[in-house]
Formats: C-alpha cells, structure tokens, sequence
C-alpha cells in the first residue's frame, strides 16, 4: 500500500479547467439514427459550431480542395474536382493534360483569408476550412491514355468538370 493512498492532505493538481480556454471550432459527427433532441442540445452548446446534417454530413474529414469524382464510358472518361476559391479567369488557372491521361492543375485560391472586407465592413474569420490564398497545383491520373485535343471542360462555380476521350490503340477493341 502506497504511503499516499491514505493521505487525505495530497496537494490538487495545478490543471487549467478546460472550460476556461478559448477553443477552436470542431465539429462532432453523429450518427444518421441520433436523436433530434440530441443533435439539437450539443448544436445550441456551441458558440462558433457548425452542424452538418443529411449529405453534407456524409462527406469526408480533410481539405475541401482536391475532392474529386471519376467517371469512365467506353471511350471516354469524366471527372469532377471541387476547387473553392480558385480563380477561373484564364490568366490564373490552367488545366494540362497530358497523353497517359495525368490530369495537371495549377492556379490561384482567392479565400482563406484571415479578414475579409465586404459591404465596407472588416470582417475578422472565426473559422479558417478552405484553402489559404496563393498558389497551388494537384494532379491526378486518369485509369488509362487519352487523346488531350478532343477534351471538353467547363469551369464554373468552384467545380471543373471535364470529358476526355480515350486514346484509340490497336489493342483496344470494344
């Protein structure tokens, strides 16, 4: 038996509650069966909280930037890349495709910011989830070779949308 097991007069600890401390937003993530009434007092607990529900909840943890969906016919591919905040006009956004069906991209996120003017307010951001302004390139590689001139893509409320025909070989009989 430890000699401070019995002892009633041990010093408290020197612990900061966590109720004290400014925290950073989080989000909590329950399951589709969760009480309303559940769902409802943790959402009204929180003073910055998100609360996410139906398909927006569904969706996975990580940088909104670079989800992406592929899609694949018999001669051609699609895709679709979520791209918030980047910069459509031409002179700052750039799609490259090359043959083996690598998809390059590169341009400019325009949100992120840490204050915000609008409607001649300053606005200071409580909560930072897209990317930070500046430069940035991803690419990804398309299940098989492609023939880059007959692409057709549209770039239009954050989303890039693309369908590349596949490149014909000899080998390829459908």
């Amino acid at each position: 038996m430890s000699t401070n097991e019995n002892n009633t007069q041990q010093q408290a600890e020197d612990v900061v509650p966590l109720n004290s401390r400014l925290s950073k937003p989080s989000m909590i993530f329950f399951p589709s069966s969760s009480p309303q009434q559940e769902w409802e007092t943790l959402s009204a607990s929180t003073q910055f909280g998100i609360s996410l529900t139906g398909s927006a909840a569904t969706g996975s943890i990580g940088p909104i930037l670079r989800l992406m969906a592929l899609g694949e016919t018999d001669d051609s591919y699609y895709f679709r890349v979520n791209l918030p905040g980047v910069s459509s006009n031409e002179n700052d956004f750039s799609c490259e495709i090359l043959s083996n069906g690598k998809i390059i991209l590169s341009g400019i996120t325009t949100t992120g910011e840490k204050t915000l003017c609008r409607h001649g307010q300053v606005f200071t951001m409580i909560t930072q989830n897209l990317p930070p302004p500046g430069r940035f390139s991803m690419s990804f590689q398309l299940p098989g070779p492609v023939d880059p001139p007959r692409f057709r893509g549209q770039f239009l409320n954050g989303v890039l949308e693309g369908i590349i025909k596949k490149r014909v070989t000899e080998n390829s009989t459908h």
